[in-house]
């Protein structure tokens, strides 16, 4: 399970690999100044479409591993 406190550190060392402030990633993500601190301070109330935004300008790729979706899957390659 990806926990609030693993997922602020990883977007934060993005954004300062990128040589971003908070505020330009704000801007260039299209949320609200506060946003990224918030997430960056483990806030979770952070909407998922607005968590999306910040990722996708990080490039971060979040993978969703679910046994149901494996099975779905498998069984539809032998179909």
């Amino acid at each position: 399970m990806l926990e609030p406190n693993t997922l602020a550190r990883v977007i934060r060392k993005h954004r300062k690999a990128a040589k971003l402030s908070q505020m330009q990633l704000a801007e260039m993500a299209g949320v609200g100044k506060t946003v990224v601190f918030d997430i960056e301070k483990c806030k979770e109330t952070v909407k998922l479409n607005t968590l999306r935004k910040i990722l996708k300008i990080l490039n971060i790729n979040v993978q969703l591993v679910s046994p149901l979706l494996n099975k779905q899957m498998n069984e539809n390659e032998k179909s």
